[in-house]
């Protein structure tokens, strides 16, 4: 697959259970360092996921010492780091994917592993707020994957509707084994959407859905399709499920691994992790037309290289994103700007391992101001990954391809 932290983390799952010319911009007071984890109740290996009243994440690993089973934190905007909560095993283990947040501020989100079922194949949990300030928060086990028809280790977080249901992927389980796209209503009930078969829709999801106003789904997966290098597909709010572009392995990229974003226009875009015209991972636009485009295709060395992470629509109408690899110093990863009209590229910061961080690898998230906060695996004081927040150029607000 070519992607590695899918690699390391297949590896706990059995056994703990058109191109453009390139801008470059100085960068160094832009980009700052907020918080390295060290591995001790705080947690290991992390990964943002929700700008509420702060930065909201978890870590993939560290916490309770037994278990190593990864934590949720917060940042304050005055700095101020907090565990909201610490995973045991029984409750979830190894969380990946992004948080959502409802009016009450409670956060749900996924872990990859964990939970009670004999195959340990991941929970969907609630975190509800301390009713007093400075009380703990409570977690609440809102499923349990038996990693059967259900599916089984969800990797990417979920999103909401405005009815408090709850919507995700798994990147294994379901009928054929290929993953499912899932709906989890407000009693707790869980509902597979759809089972992805391998071949023509799709197999093993990484990345999360995303809703239009009709209630429409959107993803990708990861392999399957036409030439078995991943799928972009759309499932009805009936469960119909279609195939809107298979990746050829070549020239349009391959093995996407996140979810998708709608520009500014509306279109979707996204990041594969492999293929275009040097194999090392391009930005794409699905047109609300059904027009199929290349924005970039990465060409590793300076610019970055497999990217890993979906992107995030900017208030200036811009898309950012990290690669996992590449960059000027030693293929640690890189943070780019894109505009998704004319497919103009801007390179905004490598990183440089050691305290400064290395491989990117979850998507960025923005506050109201246009800030990005981002998290790198590894790297930072502790070498166990760090939060860090980068200011963007001023841009132009722009108008997606047509």
């Amino acid at each position: 697959m070519g992607l590695r932290m899918a690699r390391t983390i297949r590896n706990i799952a059995f056994v703990s259970v058109c191109l453009v010319a390139i801008a470059q911009v100085t960068s160094a007071q832009a980009f700052s360092v907020l918080y390295s984890f060290q591995n001790k109740t705080d947690g290991s290996n992390p990964q943002v996921g929700l700008f509420l009243n702060g930065i909201y994440g978890t870590t993939f690993l560290g916490g309770d010492p037994g278990c190593a089973c990864g934590t949720v934190f917060r940042i304050l905007p005055n700095g101020t780091f907090s565990t909201l909560h610490t995973f045991v095993g029984t409750d979830g283990a190894n969380p990946m994917g992004n948080l959502v947040a409802d009016a009450n501020g409670n956060l749900y989100g996924t872990t990859s592993q964990g939970g009670t079922g004999s195959l340990a194949a991941g929970t969907i949990f609630k975190l509800a707020p301390p009713a007093k300030p400075g009380g703990s928060w409570t977690e609440t086990v809102l499923y349990t994957f038996t990693g059967g028809a259900d599916g089984a280790h969800p990797y990417a977080g979920l999103i909401r509707d405005t009815a408090g249901n709850l919507y995700g992927t798994t990147n294994v389980g379901g009928a054929f084994n290929h993953g499912t796209v899932f709906k989890l209503d407000t009693l707790g009930n869980e509902t597979v959407l759809h089972s992805f078969t391998g071949a023509p829709d799709g197999a093993y999801p990484y990345g999360g859905v995303i809703r239009d106003n009709a209630g429409n789904l959107y993803g990708t997966t990861n392999d399957g399709g036409a030439f078995n290098a991943g799928t972009l597909f759309r499932l009805s709010g009936t469960g119909k499920e279609t195939v809107l572009h298979s990746f050829n392995g070549t020239t349009d990229g391959a093995h996407p691994s996140a979810g998708l974003t709608f520009d500014a226009a509306g279109n979707l875009c996204g990041t594969a992790n492999q293929g275009g015209t040097d194999q090392e991972g391009t930005i794409f636009q699905l047109a609300k037309t059904g027009r199929f485009i290349v924005l970039h295709a990465f060409t590793g060395s300076v610019q970055g290289a497999n990217p890993a992470a979906g992107l995030v629509l900017g208030a200036s109408g811009y898309l950012y994103g990290t690669t996992s690899e590449g960059g000027n110093f030693d293929n640690d990863g890189t943070i780019f700007q894109i505009n998704p009209s004319t497919g103009a590229f801007t390179f905004l910061h490598t990183f440089a391992s050691g305290n400064l961080g290395n491989y990117p690898y979850t998507r960025l998230i923005s506050d109201p101001a246009g800030n990005l906060y981002g998290a790198t695996e590894s790297g930072g004081t502790g070498q166990r990954g760090l939060v860090y927040r980068i200011v963007p150029p001023a841009a132009t607000q722009s108008q997606g391809v047509n």
